[in-house]
């Protein structure tokens, strides 16, 4: 006869997207092995401006059993192709970075190779050009492509979002207990007991996740888990948001427009835009970031603007004793590639997958610790390169990122690229190699060579494979409906806020 399993007693403290993501999961995946308890204030407000998320998201509420029409519908929510940088090379230029694949890889070697050659020989077009996302994302068309592997995100109302999740969470188990918590009391051996709250209750548990946004009242308030500060290779520290009212269909796709100290963002709802800078305040005081930012958005505003502070940066552990950090608890890079979301995402997936049977291991602990550590530096690289790797010479503040020390790690990938055009993804590492190349060549930096198997194709051979690859692209994006319309016939905006 087969030994009951105990039932872990999970404390969420938090709520916002972080912490009904964290309990959604954990109520399907975990749900006759652990009792959830979310503690929550609704005196206490959540970040929760980021709108724009990444592919990975789409997997993620597919293993929810989420209804995407239904769940677009009562968030307003659009389609994402990826993003628009302007100004960020040069003042002027843009460039967008997809979420789809570039043109066709040789198992040796990337498109990236093929194309160079095709640049040298005169008959290769801009490297986006062979892109079906890049394409539509200009065109502003969209529509579902299973067939094909169409790669998408969304833009959403995060608040909204973990709304929805909060009612998932619900219905399978998760108890909500309203209150501010005043104490979190530890063990003789330090881990952490229970938490006590304003009115005096007291919630046990034996696994905590700390929720808590920038405050971290658990991983750092209660256990000291120190905190490594990254401003020195991403020196923005605050943001400004606002919403206004939308003055023209939405396009599937963020906009992130740099300025003098740092940049701002547009991200189009079925219902409004969202919009925001991101400064140093080094470089920009904070009535010129609002003044800016005020002056340089369309639309009515339909909420006052709303100020954050941020250090970038990471907890030195994620996963210290009893206690788990997910969201801003955890560490923040800020939402240049709109990967916070999928930093909880994949924080929570882990802790699914290292989820203890009965008590807590360090073997555990050390590989989550592992294994977030070398996904978030790889996330910080990828932000660093858009801030390093400019022309821009025109403010202090360009001049102080295009100048200054940057990891070895990013410098390696750059060197690598520059000398032959090389991208390598290790580790499952989320930015695959189209993303590197995409965002180098888009910030300027050329290849000077190319892999040998592309000279081995003739001038003809590269001509005819360039032009299949665009001829496919270009027939298919005609295909596709605008995306407004689309939005319209397959998650039509609902009429009540969520």
């Amino acid at each position: 006869m087969t030994e009951a399993v105990k039932k872990q007693r999970v404390v969420i403290a938090g709520g916002g997207t972080a912490g009904w993501m964290t309990a959604g999961a954990m109520c399907k995946v975990l749900e006759k092995v652990c009792d959830v308890t979310l503690v929550e204030s609704d005196a206490i407000g959540t970040v929760g401006v980021g709108e724009a998320t990444i592919p990975t998201l789409v997997t993620y509420n597919r293993l929810l059993g989420i209804d995407e029409a239904q769940l677009m519908s009562a968030l307003r929510a659009t389609f994402k192709l990826g993003i628009a940088f302007e100004n960020w090379t040069d003042v002027g230029h843009r460039y967008i970075h997809s979420f789809g694949i570039t043109g066709k890889d040789h198992w040796t070697a990337g498109f990236q190779h093929f194309w160079h050659r095709g640049r040298e020989l005169g008959i290769a077009g801009e490297f986006g050009d062979y892109c079906l996302e890049l394409i539509a994302a200009e065109q502003e068309r969209f529509k579902h492509l299973p067939d094909l592997g169409l790669n998408y995100a969304y833009h959403l109302d995060a608040t909204a979002y973990a709304g929805f999740l909060r009612e998932i969470a619900e219905r399978h188990g998760v108890v909500r207990r309203e209150g501010k918590i005043r104490e979190v009391r530890r063990t003789e051996e330090g881990d952490i007991a229970s938490l006590v709250l304003e009115d005096g209750s007291e919630i046990a548990g034996d696994l905590f996740v700390d929720c808590t946004g920038f405050r971290a009242l658990l991983i750092d308030g209660a256990l000291g888990v120190g905190y490594e500060d990254w401003s020195h290779w991403l020196p923005c520290d605050r943001a400004i948001a606002v919403q206004t009212a939308s003055v023209r269909p939405p396009r599937p796709y963020t906009r992130s427009i740099a300025h003098e100290a740092g940049w701002r963002w547009q991200i189009p709802l079925q219902h409004r835009t969202g919009n925001g800078t991101v400064y140093c305040s080094r470089y920009m005081s904070d009535d010129e970031a609002r003044g800016k930012l005020l002056g340089d958005i369309e639309g009515e505003c339909l909420s006052e603007p709303r100020q954050i502070r941020f250090r970038t940066g990471t907890r030195r552990a994620h996963w210290h004793r009893n206690c788990i950090a997910i969201g801003l608890s955890s560490g923040f890079i800020e939402p240049l590639e709109s990967t916070s979301i999928h930093m909880i995402q994949r924080s929570v997936m882990r802790l699914m997958q290292m989820f203890p049977r009965e008590g807590v291991h360090q073997p555990d602990i050390d590989e989550f610790n592992r294994q977030t550590a070398y996904e978030i530096e790889h996330i910080r690289d990828f932000i660093i390169l858009h801030y390093h790797l400019t022309n821009r010479t025109d403010t202090p503040f360009w001049r102080h990122c295009r100048t200054m020390e940057i990891p070895d790690s990013l410098r390696h990938r750059m060197a690598l690229f520059q000398q032959a055009g090389r991208v390598f993804r290790a580790n499952d590492e989320l930015f695959a190699e189209n993303s590197w190349t995409q965002v180098m060549l888009g910030q300027g930096l050329m290849p000077q060579s190319h892999h040998p198997v592309a000279d081995v194709m003739t001038e003809a051979e590269v001509t005819r494979f360039l032009s299949y690859i665009t001829d496919n692209v270009n027939k298919t994006v005609a295909g596709l409906p605008m995306h407004k319309d689309y939005l319209d016939s397959y998650c039509p905006a609902t009429n009540s806020e969520r």
